[in-house]
């Protein structure tokens, strides 16, 4: 069953295959048939996946609650655990209330279509992430997209479909592929002016973004002018599972209304536990954000010094482009090769000739780790399977 397609995606270079990691998340781990290798992919961006916090805080979880919750939040699957994490993440946040979702993609496919309905329009960035996409096809509402980072497209948009119910503006804080950050003074500026709904996803841009890590609107100054902001707690948090911060009303009505809510068993306690220590850490520990920018420069520096990094990004995720999936797969077998695990990210995750090394830094790779992969980055270029133009 499906031989015929699997071989059509073998042969345009997009077969996907896991790799499996016999070891703690971190700068370093060991790869199966592949021993030991630094690891420039991961969205571990503080290094807290393997913090002993974390684990201390998960293991007397699990001595406490157990496992599983055994239900839904609506049912019995709500414990102390879970109001704590979400009483945090809206001090965190400088919000009212907040919500936990399983994951960032059951908090958009969640979220969304409780907030738009038949009779709204939904006005979404071009390079949104795919569970912001599905979440706006789940709804009833009309999408329509706006040119990536284009404020001006926006507005015109916005006043062409003046007769909506509702305008919901859509967008990524840090957008994933690109490592480029959402123009928010735009978009607050007009939500504000066209009555609109602004709803912005800090997935990658939460523990990064922000002088204390506090997320895109940290980042811009603008912290309580977001209505919505969705996140997750397993990128730079470390842990997993996802939130939702609002106003007391939102979160009170996604509470009653977003399915992936409703009707799933609820995050293990021992997985709350864990995050509630990765934002006591973010405070308490800043020099791992300091530490996070300095690597990413050092990283951006090196790959512009050699003719590979593009101009758009503007956050540790640093993508080299390279273009077909074919040379993408060369690029990241030759990485291997060397000792970096840097996987290429082919289509449908970017369009069609934008095939990329999606390379991200952490807090704890060392100056050494980002020097190796710099040096196997130039050894790439030499032996022709990259295109660069060093500097100097």
């Amino acid at each position: 069953m499906f031989e015929k397609e699997l071989e059509e995606l073998e042969r345009q270079n997009l077969l996907r295959a896991e790799r499996a990691v016999k070891s703690a998340q971190g700068p370093r781990v060991v790869l199966a048939g592949q021993g030991k290798v630094i690891v420039l992919c991961s969205n571990n961006y503080l290094g807290l996946a393997e913090h002993p916090a974390l684990r201390r805080a998960a293991a007397d979880a699990i001595e406490r609650y157990g496992l599983g919750t055994g239900a839904s939040r609506l049912v019995s699957g709500t414990t102390e655990l879970h109001e704590e994490l979400e009483r945090r993440i809206a001090l965190f946040k400088g919000a009212e209330a907040a919500i936990a979702f399983n994951s960032g993609y059951a908090a958009n496919t969640g979220v969304i279509p409780a907030v738009a309905g038949e009779g709204d329009v939904i006005l979404s960035d071009a390079l949104n992430h795919a569970s912001i996409v599905d979440g706006c096809r789940l709804s009833r509402a009309r999408t329509v997209v706006y040119r990536h980072r284009d404020s001006g497209h926006l507005e015109k948009l916005l006043n062409e479909h003046r007769e909506a119910r509702r305008r919901i503006i859509v967008s990524d804080g840090v957008f994933s592929m690109d490592g480029d950050i959402a123009p928010l003074p735009d978009l607050v500026a007009l939500a504000e002016r066209h009555d609109a709904i602004l709803m912005i996803d800090d997935a990658h841009a939460t523990g990064v973004l922000g002088a204390n890590g506090r997320g895109t609107a940290e980042h811009f100054g603008l912290t309580g002018k977001v209505p919505l902001e969705v996140g997750t707690f397993g990128k730079a948090c470390g842990s997993f599972g996802a939130y939702v911060a609002g106003d007391r009303g939102t979160i009170a009505w996604l509470r009653n209304t977003a399915r992936s809510y409703l009707f799933s068993t609820s995050l293990p306690p021992a997985l709350c536990a864990a995050s509630i220590a990765a934002l006591e850490l973010l405070d308490r520990e800043p020099w791992r954000h300091a530490r996070l920018w300095e690597n990413r420069w050092r990283l951006a520096d090196g790959l512009a010094a050699l003719g590979l990094a593009p101009e758009g990004s503007e956050t540790p995720i640093i993508p080299v482009i390279v273009g077909s999936a074919k040379d993408a797969l060369s690029a990241a077998q030759g990485l291997l090769q060397g000792g970096i695990l840097a996987p290429a990210i082919r289509p449908p995750s970017v369009p069609e000739g934008a095939a990329r090394i999606r390379t991200t830094v952490m807090t704890t790779h060392t100056d050494q780790d980002i020097d190796r992969a710099l040096a196997v980055f130039s050894s790439l270029i030499d032996e022709g399977i990259l295109c660069g133009e060093r500097q100097g």
